[in-house]
């Protein structure tokens, strides 16, 4: 074999060496690609709720950080741009409903927690109300007959009576008619025994007492054999005269009203009850009171009635309530401070008061969590009592809610929600810093915009992906289509992206070549 030959076949040789190498490295870097793919499938997170195995965080759901409004629950390409879904995690997603201060912050800002506790509640009810006569202990003092008034008594009203007490003298004439015909009749029948006449004293008493005189003044008739032309009117009861309609001289017809008498053995005591609380009021409950005009004394006794009206001005609706007044001490007109002692309430969840934040629409609590974060929860609050809340609905037993400084976390937490509302708007962009950088190539150059391909922008949540930057100032001098660049952009107004500088990238090094 020449030497010819010989160079030939070594050069066939190394031709078919360097092929098959050739195709081993591009069988080997397409085996790697595919490879990549699917380890990074096999390890990464597949659905909402899985764990990352990198970070090791819980995945809520993932989203394009250019369109955060909409939430997958699953990997891939975004719908809206070139690239990949990016995974929002459990630790990281306040979805607008919470906030969370760093610890050394919450100590300045002096936040405290309370439980929410589990018990029973027995409120009490203060409220104010006036003294008026009990309508029930009244006695009214009439004329029985046609007469005059020849003497009175008791001449002015709010004068103190006791029962039996004169009040008035009346002259009835019907009564001196009557009485000498039982006279006379009384004289024949006794003069007349046998003969059926002593059944007229008998009619002429009975005529008596349509007259309008009592048992005991016709009595009084019988005993003294005299006419009694006059009438002494007593009180029935023991009070005050409340009305006074007689004067002496003038003429009263029968069934005029003279006297009205009110008793003070017991009074009334017209409390005005919010309308929110009326709730805990009940005919029956034991009531305490008590007057400045009377230190130390305190006066006992029951809710009689809650009249069935409500005040339009004040929104109270009123408790009648009865009260034991010994010594007539409490007088109509008084004011009076009454404590309502209500049943107890069955078991309840209830907070300090001063968690619950009232906005006027929704009553708020600021409900502290286990990773510390600051929830905004609407609660039901019910009744009230020695500081404590009763909150029928929104919180469990356990859970800490807080009681100091709970309106700047109320007001992070409003602040946030409203730009994540804000955020979620279609169209609408996350909040962007004031510049953002970058790496890419140049793809196309136009008169206001530039394509490029970049590689992820951590500062934005952007993954590799092309897009449009506008130029304001035109196409950017020294660069041209192909070219590595690096860039800084910012979001403008209307939504869009402009460059604020853009420089060609430096050339990187090689070391290593193959020889």
């Amino acid at each position: 074999m020449n030497a010819k030959a010989v160079v030939s076949v070594v050069a066939v040789i190394a031709l078919l060496a360097g092929g098959s190498y050739g195709a081993y490295r591009l069988g080997m870097s397409q085996g790697m690609k595919m490879a990549a793919p699917a380890a990074e499938s096999a390890s990464a997170p597949q659905k909402a709720g899985d764990t990352d195995p990198i970070t090791g965080k819980k995945v809520l759901y993932w989203h394009d950080p250019m369109a955060p409004g909409q939430k997958f629950d699953k990997p891939g390409k975004s719908p809206f741009m070139d690239m990949q879904l990016v995974p929002v995690y459990a630790d990281s997603a306040t979805d607008g409903s919470g906030v969370t201060i760093d610890p050394r912050v919450r100590q300045n800002l002096g936040v405290r927690t309370a439980d929410v506790s589990k018990g029973m509640m027995k409120p009490t009810l203060e409220a104010v109300g006036s003294v008026a006569y009990n309508e029930r202990d009244v006695a009214v003092v009439q004329a029985r007959a046609n007469g005059f008034v020849e003497k009175l008594l008791v001449r002015a009203p709010l004068d103190p009576v006791r029962q039996g007490q004169a009040l008035a003298e009346l002259y009835v004439p019907e009564w001196v008619a009557a009485q000498e015909e039982y006279l006379a009749a009384k004289r024949i029948g006794a003069s007349a025994a046998g003969s059926g006449l002593p059944g007229l004293a008998d009619a002429a008493r009975q005529r008596m007492r349509l007259a309008g005189m009592s048992d005991a003044q016709i009595a009084s008739v019988e005993g003294t054999g005299k006419v009694q032309p006059r009438m002494t009117l007593t009180s029935p009861a023991s009070g005050v005269v409340t009305e006074l309609s007689a004067r002496e001289g003038m003429t009263v017809m029968a069934g005029a009203p003279l006297f009205r008498i009110n008793g003070l053995s017991t009074v009334w005591v017209n409390a005005e009850v919010p309308e929110a609380q009326a709730m805990l009021v009940r005919p029956g409950n034991a009531v305490e009171a008590r007057t400045a005009a009377l230190p130390g004394k305190i006066f006992r006794g029951k809710v009689s009635a809650l009249l069935p009206e409500v005040n339009a001005s004040t929104r109270t609706i009123k408790a009648r309530i009865e009260l034991a007044n010994p010594g007539a001490q409490l007088v109509p007109g008084m004011f009076v401070s009454v404590n309502f002692a209500a049943a107890a309430t069955k078991e309840t969840l209830f907070v300090p008061s001063e968690a619950i934040i009232y906005t006027g629409k929704r009553s708020v609590v600021m409900v502290a969590q286990s990773d510390g974060r600051f929830t905004p929860v609407d609660v039901e609050v019910g009744i009230e009592d020695n500081g404590q809340s009763e909150i029928r609905k929104g919180l469990q037993p356990g859970q800490k809610v807080v009681v100091s400084g709970q309106f700047l976390l109320d007001s992070e937490a409003s602040l946030k929600a409203s730009t994540t509302r804000m955020a979620e708007m279609p169209g609408a962009q996350p909040p962007a810093a004031a510049t953002h950088r970058g790496e890419g190539q140049i793809e196309s150059i136009g008169e206001d915009e530039v394509m490029i391909s970049h590689g992820p922008i951590p500062s934005m949540q952007w993954g590799p992906m092309t897009m449009g930057f506008k130029t304001p100032s035109g196409p950017p001098a020294g660069i041209s289509a192909g070219q590595s660049v690096n860039f800084e952009f910012r979001l403008r107004n209307d939504g869009s992206f402009e460059i604020v500088s853009i420089t060609p990238a430096p050339a990187k090094s090689t070391q290593g070549a193959i020889r």
